[in-house]
């Protein structure tokens, strides 16, 4: 095992008109060390490609997490799925990265764009093997892996952005591939990275799509472990412990709330520093203390990076706000989602006399609920996430 992982985001825009997407993107994890994403293109648009794609990736996932070999998933897609009659084309395409160890990568390819690599910021034209399996023509590449490696999976509404507007032929593959190049060596997550190439296809169709349009991404980069003690212990002997344990860590260190930063203060031996400059007027300033690399107010704040976290898996529209701003919520956002992949939450239980003010709507369970949903999030966003409970 090394010390290499995945991020791994997507995004889709529907047909313009349709409320469906044709395409479906599926991301399973069949073992611990093992990683499939299978993106699905179905015919046409609307409900009928929703089906044929949801269907295909569906099966294919399953398969594979079943420990069936790819080319046995593939044969029963390839045998399953029929063809048009009328444009002799297939009802379904795919695309599937295989991720085992974090070592190696299987791509299988099948009807849609090729996967565009990039290894050391440049554009690889990575070896390909085509197979025929029930008919059908299937590129099969094995690929060893390495730091900073970029994939970039799409449906064909990506190249076919633009066509008869902004280009005669739409957005060629070639450019796509040039457009994400001058983006990877920024230091994007995937899915930024994915957001942005969507958002420029759908700017190219005038925000009317002609067709459904799908980019998933996947970085591969070191982990980064990242720690967040949220809220003191219940039981005030166990604060010595719970800051050890924290302190211990490797990586970065968060501290969130008023009370835990003043125990974490006073085991550290610094002072807390309080900044007066409301970056926001509804977030809490930040505090500073000698050897923690981030402090902040709790409740509020945390709130406010689970709503970011939830958009962050959806749409991404807030990113503009906490991916420049400087207060709590931005920081910490930026933090958990684009820099650590290895989060260890430090929980305490003990219940915060400020907070049983009936006038104020924080009480115990929403703080216990904003940590689970907050983790929830996160693991959907491909962090390993262990929480500990004081």
């Amino acid at each position: 095992m090394n010390d290499l992982c995945a991020d791994i985001g997507y995004k889709s825009i529907n047909h313009y008109g349709e409320q469906l997407c044709g395409d479906h993107v599926d991301v399973v994890e069949p073992s611990e060390n093992s990683t499939v994403i299978v993106l699905s293109d179905g015919l046409g648009s609307g409900v009928k490609a929703s089906i044929l794609s949801t269907l295909t990736s569906k099966i294919i996932s399953t398969m594979l997490s079943a420990g069936l070999t790819l080319e046995e998933c593939v044969g029963t897609i390839a045998a399953t799925l029929p063809v048009c009659s009328v444009r002799g084309v297939a009802y379904s395409t795919f695309t599937i990265i295989n991720l085992i160890n974090n070592h190696t990568a299987e791509l299988i390819q099948y009807d849609n764009p090729h996967i565009i690599a990039i290894r050391d910021y440049e554009l690889w034209d990575y070896p390909k093997t085509e197979m025929n399996i029930g008919g059908k023509k299937i590129y099969k590449s094995v690929i060893n892996l390495q730091e900073n490696d970029m994939f970039v999976a799409m449906s064909d509404g990506c190249p076919h952005a633009g066509i008869g507007t902004a280009y005669n032929f739409g957005w060629k593959r070639e450019e796509i591939a040039g457009f994400m190049q001058s983006l990877a060596p920024i230091g994007y997550t995937a899915k930024t990275l994915s957001t942005m190439l969507v958002d420029e296809c759908n700017r190219l169709y005038g925000d009317k799509p002609g067709d459904d349009a799908t980019a998933c991404v996947v970085r591969i980069r070191k982990r980064e472990p990242m720690n967040i003690l949220f809220g003191p212990p219940s039981n005030r002997d166990d604060a010595n412990r719970m800051m050890s344990l924290f302190f211990s860590k490797e990586g970065k260190h968060i501290i969130c709330g008023g009370t835990t930063s003043s125990i974490a203060s006073k085991f550290l031996g610094k002072p807390v520093k309080a900044s007066l400059n409301f970056e926001r007027s509804d977030i809490p300033p930040i505090a500073t203390i000698d050897g923690v690399d981030l402090v902040t107010e709790g409740v509020i704040t945390v709130n406010r990076v689970l709503e970011y976290a939830k958009d962050h898996l959806g749409d991404n529209t807030y990113y503009e706000h906490w991916s420049i701003k400087k207060d709590g919520a931005s920081l910490i956002s930026r933090l958990l989602f684009e820099e650590a992949t290895d989060i260890n939450f430090y929980v305490g239980r003990a219940i915060n006399p400020a907070h049983q003010n009936p006038d104020l709507p924080i009480n115990f369970n929403i703080k216990m609920n904003l940590v689970e949903e907050l983790s929830a999030c996160l693991k959907k966003m491909g962090k390993r996430i262990k929480v500990s409970y004081f």
